[in-house]
């Protein structure tokens, strides 16, 4: 378990723009992790926030910059076919379920470098993290 977490930690170090040449890279880390995951690839085209809430639950606060693609939705697996494996994912749901399923499905799919945060958005939000609220039009 120390040698994996010491792993993590030195992957975390490298950024997410760097990929091992071993294999895929397809992991959970805490919401503490992903936090600085997100604020060190601000900007950076090629990291992607993954919602698979549905739409009323993204309408209660999601974390800015997240793309939603609705689990429920009877063409999940289709929309992330239709994603860039090349690029790096974090992937977030309510409590981690639906996202840890994601993360399987993304490695099916031949995808490169994806983290799930554990927890998910209800662990975010416990810790304090920021999170954007969509705009409405009254």
């Amino acid at each position: 378990m120390e040698r994996v977490l010491l792993s993590i930690a030195f992957l975390l170090t490298l950024g997410v723009t760097q990929v091992m040449a071993e294999g895929p890279i397809l992991m959970d880390i805490t919401p503490e992790e992903a936090f600085s995951m997100i604020e060190r690839n601000r900007g950076n085209r090629k990291f992607v926030i993954l919602d698979v809430r549905t739409p009323a639950e993204v309408a209660r606060g999601y974390i800015e910059g997240a793309i939603n693609i609705d689990f429920y939705s009877k063409t999940f697996a289709e929309e992330l076919d239709r994603l860039d494996r090349d690029k790096t994912y974090l992937i977030y749901c309510r409590s981690g379920n639906r996202s840890g399923k994601t993360l399987r499905l993304m490695e099916r799919l031949g995808f490169k470098e994806v983290y799930n945060m554990t927890g998910g958005i209800r662990e975010w939000k416990r810790k304090g993290f920021p999170l954007t609220y969509p705009h409405r039009s009254d």
